[in-house]
């Protein structure tokens, strides 16, 4: 790392009844970043903090660290935890935070955000399993419990325990490329990339004992993206019927196949669209799809920009 590279200040922020395992994902995933993240946790008095187990987790910073944080990371609580109202204690923590700071919430932590009026009015989700009580509560947030994350603006909403690891990996790739996110991935052994627009795992069949796997095909679908794959190639690569691959893939994967094969291919041209000066239509060629056209159709669909403006952002953030 460069001396002109900047470390970015990650707070967490853990509150009463916090889930371990969500509190410390965003040090794991954005301390294994090449040192581009500074991870601090806090707490709203600065004391030890009781979490949904039998343990309580000390902690070496107050609320006023909140103040020096480019990105504020409130953790998740346990549902029996979550306020009704903003206690006063949390409402002034909350206040300490930058109007500029990136803010992101894991899981049911999304109520805190709400309840301190941050997503008023905008897109975002939480654990499918409290949306009802989250409609009830904020009907002026637009919620989406089908995703895994949402990013709107500044602001980050995740669902569920692993979908913490995605939005943190979705942080380093918007900062840093998809290079450093699928380094970081491969370092804390979760996958590099799930799009936040994939369904949350909701009531999912769990494939029977024994059953084929998809994963060979999958390997050996990533390996010929810049070719034409079909159901039928992809059926008959597993050896598989249509209809028995089609089932088997969305068990394991959460997706179709055909959703699943464009995901790879956008994934695949971002890497190509940071990492190289080939024209879009050369990558649009080596990712599989017909045009640069439809590379650019699909690239906005996903991530909201063309692909000459993906590729300047991201030589301007490395720069």
């Amino acid at each position: 790392m460069t001396g002109e590279q900047r470390v970015e200040r990650v707070v967490v922020l853990a509150l009463d009844g916090v889930y371990p395992f969500e509190l410390g994902i965003p040090s794991r995933i954005l301390g294994a970043a090449d040192g581009r993240y500074e991870v601090l946790t806090c707490s709203v008095d600065g004391q030890p903090v009781r979490t949904c187990a039998d343990f309580t987790i000390g902690v070496e910073h107050g609320p006023e660290i909140l103040a020096t944080a480019d990105t504020v990371v409130v953790a998740s609580m346990t549902p029996a935890r979550i306020p009704t109202e903003l206690p006063a204690e949390l409402a002034a923590a909350l206040a300490c935070i930058r109007p500029e700071a990136r803010i992101v919430s894991i899981c049911t932590a999304a109520f805190v955000l709400a309840a301190a009026g941050l997503l008023d009015g905008r897109r975002a989700t939480t654990h499918w399993q409290v949306t009802d009580a989250f409609r009830r509560r904020y009907p002026h947030v637009d919620l989406d419990p089908d995703v895994l994350f949402v990013a709107d603006g500044r602001i980050l909403t995740s669902a569920g325990a692993a979908s913490g690891v995605d939005v943190c990996l979705h942080i380093v790739r918007t900062d840093h490329g998809s290079e450093l996110a699928n380094a970081v991935a491969r370092r804390c052994v979760v996958p590099p990339f799930r799009d936040g627009g994939q369904a949350q795992y909701i009531e999912q069949p769990v494939p029977e004992s024994g059953a084929a796997s998809t994963a060979a095909t999958r390997a050996w679908a990533l390996e010929r993206l810049d070719e034409p794959l079909t159901l039928s190639d992809l059926a008959a690569h597993a050896r598989m019927s249509l209809r028995t691959f089609a089932r088997r893939f969305n068990e394991e994967v959460g997706l179709s196949p055909g959703r699943w094969i464009v995901q790879q291919r956008i994934a695949r041209a971002r890497h190509l669209l940071e990492s190289s000066d080939l024209s879009v239509d050369q990558i649009a060629g080596r990712v599989g799809f017909a045009t640069g056209a439809s590379l650019r159709q699909h690239l906005h669909a996903a991530i909201g920009v063309s692909p000459q403006a993906y590729r300047r952002t991201f030589q301007t953030a490395t720069r």
